[in-house]
């Protein structure tokens, strides 16, 4: 890395598409004219909803601090607002610079950096408001009578089994093994003494 690099930093754009059937040609066309070099732009085709993105992981290893990241919309870095602030906080934390062209946002601005923490705020209120739905339902299937969470490995009458066969000195081992569950579901069930 050149000390010139270092002061000024590389720009490199990002582009993604959720189909081979969409093309990612006008948000390259849009990032060239917005001084991206075509070398320097990385793209996936897969759906921003998912992490395991081949381009996004490649951009993430060359990128370094004072390097800038455009794109041309933020909602190209992922689908939901908690996805988007998951990674704007890692650019944020590494030093990196973001521009969206469609939004104006340039973190490398005082009103660019106040609309991150906005958007950090409501990813924040975005997640309460999950597990808050999450518990209602968890509320509502108990009180209907049914199963919440994983289901028990071991039933009442495994766990009779196993304390009769662990009793007569098999080890949790051979207990376990044929009753068919793990060792770690037998000690749930039956701690050690």
């Amino acid at each position: 890395m050149t000390k010139n690099h270092e002061s000024r930093g590389r720009t490199f754009g990002y582009v993604r598409v959720s189909t081979r059937r969409q093309t990612v040609d006008q948000q390259v066309d849009a990032l060239t004219a917005a001084g991206v070099a075509e070398a320097d732009i990385y793209g996936d085709v897969i759906s921003g909803a998912r992490w395991d993105r081949d381009g996004l992981d490649i951009l993430r290893k060359l990128l370094r601090p004072g390097d800038t990241l455009v794109v041309v919309a933020l909602d190209r870095l992922g689908r939901s607002l908690s996805e988007m602030v998951k990674l704007l906080d890692w650019i944020i934390a590494e030093g990196i610079q973001l521009r969206s062209l469609r939004e104006g946002i340039d973190l490398g601005t005082p009103t660019g950096r106040m609309l991150a923490g906005i958007f950090a705020s409501l990813a924040e209120y975005e997640r309460a408001l999950i597990l808050e739905r999450a518990e209602a339902a968890r509320d509502a299937a108990r009180a209907r009578g049914r199963q919440v969470g994983r289901p028990k490995s071991m039933s009442a009458d495994d766990i009779e089994t196993a304390r009769a066969l662990l009793a007569a000195g098999q080890s949790r081992v051979q207990v376990a093994a044929k009753l068919g569950v793990s060792r770690a579901s037998l000690y749930r069930e039956i701690p050690a003494a």
